[in-house]
Protein backbone atom coordinates (compact mmCIF):
# COMPACT_ATOMS: atom_id res chain seq x y z
CA UNK A 1 0.00 0.00 0.00
CA UNK A 2 1.53 3.39 -1.14
CA UNK A 3 0.18 5.56 2.02
CA UNK A 4 0.80 8.47 3.96
CA UNK A 5 0.05 9.62 7.58
CA UNK A 6 0.42 12.61 9.14
CA UNK A 7 -0.61 15.17 12.11
CA UNK A 8 -0.39 18.74 10.80
CA UNK A 9 1.01 20.65 13.35
CA UNK A 10 -2.02 23.29 13.71
CA UNK A 11 -4.12 20.15 14.84
CA UNK A 12 -4.38 18.61 18.47
CA UNK A 13 -1.82 16.01 19.24
CA UNK A 14 -3.20 12.24 18.27
CA UNK A 15 -3.87 9.62 20.66
CA UNK A 16 -3.21 6.60 18.83
CA UNK A 17 -4.27 7.21 15.28
CA UNK A 18 -3.28 9.66 12.80
CA UNK A 19 -5.68 12.89 11.82
CA UNK A 20 -4.90 12.44 8.02
CA UNK A 21 -4.40 9.75 5.66
CA UNK A 22 -3.69 10.17 1.85
CA UNK A 23 -3.61 7.00 -0.24
CA UNK A 24 -1.92 7.34 -3.41
CA UNK A 25 -2.71 4.23 -5.48
CA UNK A 26 -4.09 0.53 -4.28
CA UNK A 27 -6.87 -1.77 -4.33
CA UNK A 28 -9.49 -0.90 -1.52
CA UNK A 29 -10.78 -3.50 1.30
CA UNK A 30 -13.95 -2.28 2.79
CA UNK A 31 -15.07 -4.48 6.01
CA UNK A 32 -18.07 -4.72 7.00
CA UNK A 33 -18.56 -3.50 10.80
CA UNK A 34 -17.49 -6.49 12.72
CA UNK A 35 -18.78 -7.46 16.45
CA UNK A 36 -17.79 -9.67 19.11
CA UNK A 37 -19.30 -12.93 17.34
CA UNK A 38 -17.14 -16.18 16.78
CA UNK A 39 -17.18 -18.35 13.82
CA UNK A 40 -20.13 -19.80 15.09
CA UNK A 41 -22.17 -16.66 15.71
CA UNK A 42 -22.18 -16.97 19.45
CA UNK A 43 -21.30 -13.61 21.56
CA UNK A 44 -17.97 -13.17 22.70
CA UNK A 45 -17.15 -11.52 26.26
CA UNK A 46 -20.83 -10.94 27.27
CA UNK A 47 -20.98 -7.51 29.41
CA UNK A 48 -17.04 -7.57 28.70
CA UNK A 49 -16.07 -4.56 26.71
CA UNK A 50 -12.23 -5.35 26.80
CA UNK A 51 -13.41 -9.72 25.58
CA UNK A 52 -15.68 -7.98 22.96
CA UNK A 53 -12.82 -5.58 21.84
CA UNK A 54 -10.57 -8.87 21.46
CA UNK A 55 -12.99 -10.50 20.11
CA UNK A 56 -13.85 -7.76 17.08
CA UNK A 57 -9.52 -7.09 16.56
CA UNK A 58 -9.52 -11.20 15.86
CA UNK A 59 -12.50 -10.53 13.48
CA UNK A 60 -11.15 -7.92 11.79
CA UNK A 61 -7.52 -10.03 11.46
CA UNK A 62 -9.29 -12.19 9.91
CA UNK A 63 -11.19 -10.48 7.20
CA UNK A 64 -8.00 -8.71 6.24
CA UNK A 65 -6.33 -11.86 5.75
CA UNK A 66 -9.07 -13.26 3.55
CA UNK A 67 -8.75 -10.26 1.11
CA UNK A 68 -4.45 -10.75 1.45
CA UNK A 69 -4.54 -7.35 3.97
CA UNK A 70 -3.12 -7.00 7.32
CA UNK A 71 -3.34 -4.28 9.40
CA UNK A 72 -0.52 -2.62 8.52
CA UNK A 73 -2.45 -1.90 5.30
CA UNK A 74 -5.35 -0.30 7.23
CA UNK A 75 -5.90 3.13 6.74
CA UNK A 76 -9.16 4.44 8.27
CA UNK A 77 -10.92 2.65 11.16
CA UNK A 78 -14.32 3.62 12.68
CA UNK A 79 -15.34 2.56 16.26
CA UNK A 80 -18.88 2.53 17.79
CA UNK A 81 -19.01 2.44 20.94
CA UNK A 82 -21.57 1.27 23.55
CA UNK A 83 -22.48 4.13 26.05
CA UNK A 84 -18.75 5.80 24.88
CA UNK A 85 -16.71 7.15 27.67
CA UNK A 86 -12.98 7.97 28.91
CA UNK A 87 -12.58 4.41 30.34
CA UNK A 88 -14.29 2.50 27.95
CA UNK A 89 -11.83 4.27 25.35
CA UNK A 90 -8.96 3.78 26.95
CA UNK A 91 -9.69 0.18 27.22
CA UNK A 92 -10.21 0.01 23.63
CA UNK A 93 -7.20 1.89 22.62
CA UNK A 94 -5.23 -0.80 24.84
CA UNK A 95 -6.44 -3.63 22.92
CA UNK A 96 -6.05 -1.30 19.25
CA UNK A 97 -2.55 -0.98 20.29
CA UNK A 98 -1.75 -5.23 20.31
CA UNK A 99 -3.14 -5.32 17.06
CA UNK A 100 -2.22 -2.01 15.40
CA UNK A 101 1.44 -1.67 17.08
CA UNK A 102 3.14 1.54 17.43
CA UNK A 103 2.60 2.81 13.57
CA UNK A 104 2.20 5.02 11.63
CA UNK A 105 -1.45 5.22 12.56
CA UNK A 106 -4.80 5.14 10.55
CA UNK A 107 -7.29 7.64 10.58
CA UNK A 108 -9.72 7.06 12.84
CA UNK A 109 -12.79 7.90 14.04
CA UNK A 110 -14.55 7.03 17.29
CA UNK A 111 -18.28 7.22 18.41
CA UNK A 112 -20.73 6.70 21.07
CA UNK A 113 -24.07 5.19 20.35
CA UNK A 114 -26.80 4.14 22.49
CA UNK A 115 -27.34 0.44 20.76
CA UNK A 116 -25.97 -2.28 18.04
CA UNK A 117 -27.87 -4.57 16.61
CA UNK A 118 -28.12 -6.39 19.27
CA UNK A 119 -28.56 -5.30 23.16
CA UNK A 120 -25.48 -7.75 24.06
CA UNK A 121 -22.84 -6.12 22.20
CA UNK A 122 -20.74 -3.20 23.12
CA UNK A 123 -18.28 -2.43 20.37
CA UNK A 124 -18.47 -2.57 16.59
CA UNK A 125 -15.09 -1.37 14.24
CA UNK A 126 -15.46 -1.30 10.40
CA UNK A 127 -12.01 -1.03 8.68
CA UNK A 128 -10.63 0.39 5.34
CA UNK A 129 -7.27 -0.95 3.97
CA UNK A 130 -5.54 -0.78 0.79
CA UNK A 131 -2.70 -3.10 -1.03
CA UNK A 132 -0.78 -2.25 -4.15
Amino acid sequence: MVAKFFNPPSLSAPTGYSHVAVVAAGRQIHLSGQVALNADGKIVGENDLTAQAEQVYRNLEAGLAAAGARFSNVFKVVTYVVGLDADKAAAIRTVRKRYLGDGPFPASTMVGVTALVDRRLLIEIEVIAAID
